[in-house]
């Protein structure tokens, strides 16, 4: 985790990082998210550097 709750996310397809927030939706529930776990996230159209971690994965 770094600073302002924004995470490093490695992708699966191309391996490339991004930079990701949680989802409000997430953070509601009270679903952590630790190093190693497997996250969906949605890349902004804008930048695709930076996303959004939308769900947990398994």
């Amino acid at each position: 985790m770094l600073p302002s709750a924004m995470y490093r996310i490695r992708l699966d397809d191309d391996g490339r990082q991004v930079l990701a927030h949680i989802a409000d939706r997430i953070d509601r529930n009270f679903i952590r998210v630790l190093v190693g776990d497997r996250v969906r996230v949605e890349l902004s159209p804008v930048d695709r550097g930076r996303g959004r971690i939308v769900e947990k994965v398994g």
